[in-house]
């Protein structure tokens, strides 16, 4: 397989998207060798800048004639690497095709090009009185497109699902150039293979996903934000527990550890005590009358369970300041040391207890510094190395403690990714949880859509 992209596919190129879409100098490409994951970073021979479809498909076909990799990007905000070039392959920037086509309020749909904002996307649905829910924490930069390829979640994922549940249609490029439509707009469509479910959370290693037409739904009435404080991790996944068995699904149950907690408090200064060992964000959203009844539950049955205090927010804008305490956890963790591994994780919630205190045991035996935060109420939590990359033996010890928090997850029924995908960062992990069948027939899929292996390789798993 070639790897380095020579002058006359340069210019080829240049045909194709214009020669000022077209980087190749080192200075130029640097900036397109690494995304949001600690420690992973490569070169590209060349980065394309498409603005429509046809250029993506154009750019492919070109590619391909050679053998040269393609390696698709938006705006580089993944966490597990997906996004990474190998050294020399041509890196395909969807960033510049940020057109939102249309939205359908009759339909509740939207359709938009790869490169939109995710919140671009909420603010143009909230601005007709919908809502798009799915809220990656980066969804201020993230893209659609990469929302999409990575099956990204969030914060409300508990109550309304990742962006699978919201993608009814793609445009894709396939890895000869062809482009093809896989959805549409039908509510009901089961018209033989659910194609486009194939290529949402692949990672763009089977597709290049172009275009987008999304579910929306009606924007809520009200919302609710309470904030409950514990003296014990167990006390505080004993009240997510209890919520869901009283049947309540609230829109967010977040929850930050004491080291996550002090940090936040460090950097945001919203007036959190940093003693406590737990804080749990809870959030509802509906119809007025149901959202007190449910607050009013919540906040009893935090009481109920052991929390040292709770509080409700007296106005919307006090409520943005108490979600701002869990949207900052990331930001706040990155101050304290030159490198910030964010992990991804999801056990069953009978098991976020012991996978909490299991991650703590873990940083203690191996003398590291890690901060707990995550999805309580979908069992996803996100343990977060406090580090230095240059520190060889640091590192070291960082990789021995990933590999038992894996293998404990793993034994405890869980996931080794809830949202942040696989990329390079956790495909060592992906055969342990699968199986040899699952595994070889992710494979096998591949194999068949892209036999030459152009299209991101190396990601998820190898070929070879």
């Amino acid at each position: 397989m070639a790897t380095v992209v020579d002058l006359s596919l340069v210019e080829a190129l240049r045909a194709v998207v214009g020669e000022a879409h077209v980087l190749v100098e080192r200075e130029d490409v640097i900036p397109y060798g690494f995304d949001g994951t600690a420690a992973l970073k490569a070169r590209p021979g060349a980065v394309v800048f498409p603005h429509s479809t046809e250029e993506v498909a154009g750019c492919v076909r070109l590619a391909r004639e050679r053998g040269v990799p393609v390696v698709t990007r938006g705006s580089g905000t993944g966490l597990s690497g997906g996004s990474v070039p190998i050294e020399g392959c041509l890196v395909v920037c969807v960033a510049q095709m940020d057109r939102i086509v249309e939205v359908d309020e009759k339909n509740l749909t939207l359709h938009a090009e790869c490169g939109v904002i995710t919140k671009a996307i909420d603010d143009a649905a909230q601005a007709v009185g919908l809502f798009y829910p799915p809220d990656p924490g980066s969804m201020k930069i993230s893209t659609i497109g990469g929302n999409v390829a990575e099956n990204s979640g969030g914060l409300r994922g508990l109550k309304y699902g990742v962006t699978r549940d919201y993608v009814m249609a793609i445009r894709v490029v396939l890895p000869d150039g062809t482009v093809t439509w896989l959805g549409n707009k039908c509510v009901k469509d089961v018209a033989g293979y659910s194609m486009k479910d194939l290529f949402v959370g692949s990672e763009g290693t089977l597709g290049i996903i172009t275009e987008v037409i999304l579910k929306l739904v009606p924007k809520p009435v009200a919302r609710r934000t309470m904030l409950a404080l514990y003296d014990s991790m167990g006390a505080a996944a004993e009240t997510i527990s209890a919520i869901i068995a009283a049947k309540i699904i609230p829109c967010t149950l977040e929850f930050l550890d004491k080291v996550t907690v002090g940090c936040v408090e460090d950097y945001a200064k919203i007036g959190l005590p940093t003693d406590v060992e737990a804080l749990v964000l809870m959030e509802t959203d509906g119809h007025p009358v149901v959202v007190e009844e449910e607050a009013e539950a919540m906040m009893r049955i935090a009481r109920q369970c052991g929390a040292r205090e709770v509080k409700a927010a007296a106005n919307e804008a006090e409520g943005a300041q108490l979600a701002a305490a869990r949207r900052n956890a990331f930001s706040a963790l990155a101050r304290i040391r030159p490198t910030t591994i964010l992990e991804d994780v999801t056990v069953p919630r009978s098991e976020l207890a012991r996978m909490v205190g299991f991650i703590a045991e873990v940083a203690v035996r191996h003398r590291l510094q890690v901060g707990t935060f995550g999805h309580l109420g979908d069992g996803n939590l996100h343990p977060t190395f406090l580090t230095d990359e240059r520190d060889a033996e640091e590192m070291h010890r960082v990789e021995a403690a990933l590999e038992e928090i894996v293998n404990e997850t793993i034994r405890l029924g869980g996931t080794v990714t809830g949202e942040h995908g696989v990329g390079l960062a956790k495909k060592a992990f992906v055969k342990r949880q699968l199986g040899e069948g699952s595994y070889e027939l992710m494979r096998s899929i591949k194999r068949a859509l892209d036999p030459a292996g152009l299209l991101n390789p190396g990601k998820i798993f190898d070929l070879g």
